[in-house]
């Protein structure tokens, strides 16, 4: 897949429960942190980043990216159990082909939800998930890893999956 990325970082190792080692594609990308009025409700201290003039989560600022380069997608909001296209309090549903897929890989997850990487957008018959990490100070969790062995099995690839490594300027 041609992605957006401003750079491209050697892929994340994950030795999954199983054993089995997969090698997740990772991207770094740089954001502007907000610096106007602050926001109310940042989910328990999440930075706030710059976005085309507005405050969003980066969850969001990715979106962004994807959908500069022609995906359709949303921020899979487990916190609250949400999807979400612009910042709280708006929600939206996903469309039919893409709930299906979620659907899917929830019950090879034994129906959880958590652990689903923070974007899941789609283009043209592609799915992608993203995990946003900041540099340097977020990992890989055990739920996030029990997604990605549930993703695979329904058949999503690993091509599929991104980490996006970014930080703000």
């Amino acid at each position: 897949m041609n992605l957006p990325i401003q750079s491209k970082v050697s892929p994340v190792e994950l030795t999954l429960q199983s054993g089995k080692s997969v090698a997740i594609p990772r991207c770094g990308y740089m954001f502007s942190p907000w610096r106007g009025t602050p926001i109310l409700d940042t989910y328990g201290g999440k930075a706030v980043l710059d976005w085309n003039g507005n405050p969003v989560f980066a969850e969001l600022a990715i979106l962004g990216v994807l959908e500069r380069a022609g995906w359709d997608g949303v921020w899979v909001d487990t916190y609250r159990r949400k999807f979400r296209r612009s910042m709280p309090p708006e929600c939206c549903k996903l469309p039919s082909h893409a709930q299906e897929v979620y659907d899917r890989i929830c019950r090879a997850n034994d129906g959880k939800v958590g652990g689903c990487f923070d974007v899941f957008a789609w283009k043209d018959g592609d799915y992608l998930f993203v995990e946003s990490k900041r540099k340097s100070k977020d990992s890989i969790q055990k739920t996030q890893k029990a997604w990605i062995v549930a993703a695979l099995a329904v058949g999503i690839s690993l091509d599929s999956l991104l980490i996006c490594e970014w930080d703000s300027e």
